[in-house]
């Protein structure tokens, strides 16, 4: 028998509690793998809360997590790129708050020796939803940026990955983390009341692009701002999307992209902050934290 986390009724983070499942065995195509560490999302929370009610589907008792990373032992028939013992990061949906668990072969990327545990379960969501949303919107060399949440998992992500691109990057976040914000190259800005103004006041010229991960007034604001509505993108605010005609960026998963990310990190091209690490059964506390916003990066589970 192995932990898992789930929840049996949609409410608070007390919601969640261990469900003890068996142990799967890795079908022809899968790999097992024994979790160390697995990412905390807002998707998560809003998950456990009900939020998508009547349009995800959820099975009571219902499992949470859709990143991880661990040791692989078991692979299944036809699994040739893989082999017991191999470390690795990868995606799921809704089973990775487990001690174990089996995913397909290509669901999953070797992790290198020098990213950390916490990171590398980390990294999966957001990275990926980063880098799939500044393909999406198109963003290039010499734009100008604007990212709402900026501090945030995806935020911090996309910050570090358009200035690689060489793209200018405004990001909306709380003064305590504005200094956070410049170490990443990106000009901060607090957001609230005032935000066109003080957007406008940095850059005269005009935004090009906006990746939003807020929802609501920052979609607002972003209207202010860049007329081309194709270039104006929400992880978070389908409303807004199907009002105004948006990109609701949703993105795709791919091993090939992950597997870059992971070497951009262990190379330390990349950051990811770790804002707390929990035991797998503090799953609670760590649905806490995420849920009252403002954490700046990632919150892990920690299993094993």
């Amino acid at each position: 028998m192995a932990t898992a986390i789930a929840f049996s009724a949609y409410g608070g983070p007390e919601k969640l509690s261990p469900l003890e499942i068996d142990e799967p065995d890795a079908g022809p195509g899968e790999v097992r793998v024994r979790v160390r560490a697995a990412g905390v999302n807002p998707v998560d929370v809003k998950l456990r809360r009900g939020d998508f009610a009547g349009t995800v589907a959820v099975t009571f008792p219902q499992r949470l997590g859709n990143e991880f990373a661990g040791v692989i032992d078991q692979v299944g028939a036809d699994v040739t790129a893989f082999a017991v013992g191999d470390e690795v990061l990868g995606f799921t949906a809704m089973a990775a708050y487990t001690e174990v668990l089996t995913v397909p072969a290509g669901s999953v990327a070797a992790k290198p020796a020098a990213l950390s545990w916490e990171v590398a379960g980390a990294l999966s969501a957001v990275g990926q939803t980063a880098c799939n949303a500044l393909q999406e919107l198109k963003v290039a060399s010499g734009e100008t940026l604007l990212v709402h949440a900026a501090a945030g998992g995806v935020g911090t992500v996309a910050v570090q990955l358009a200035r690689r691109l060489g793209a200018r990057v405004i990001g909306t976040a709380s003064e305590r983390n504005h200094a956070y914000l410049r170490s990443l190259g990106a000009e901060p800005v607090v957001y609230g009341a005032g935000l066109v103004e003080r957007v406008r006041a940095l850059a005269p010229d005009g935004v090009d692009v906006v990746l939003d991960a807020v929802g609501g007034p920052a979609v607002d604001a972003s209207l202010e701002l860049v007329a081309d509505r194709t270039r104006i993108g929400t992880t978070v605010d389908q409303r807004a999307a199907d009002e105004h005609g948006i990109l609701r960026l949703r993105g795709s998963r791919s091993t090939e992209i992950l597997a870059e990310l992971a070497g951009l990190a262990a190379g330390g091209e990349l950051e990811l902050p770790v804002a707390a690490v929990h035991p797998l059964t503090a799953a609670a506390q760590a649905h806490r934290e995420v849920e009252g916003g403002h954490v700046r990066g990632k919150v892990v589970l920690a299993v094993g």
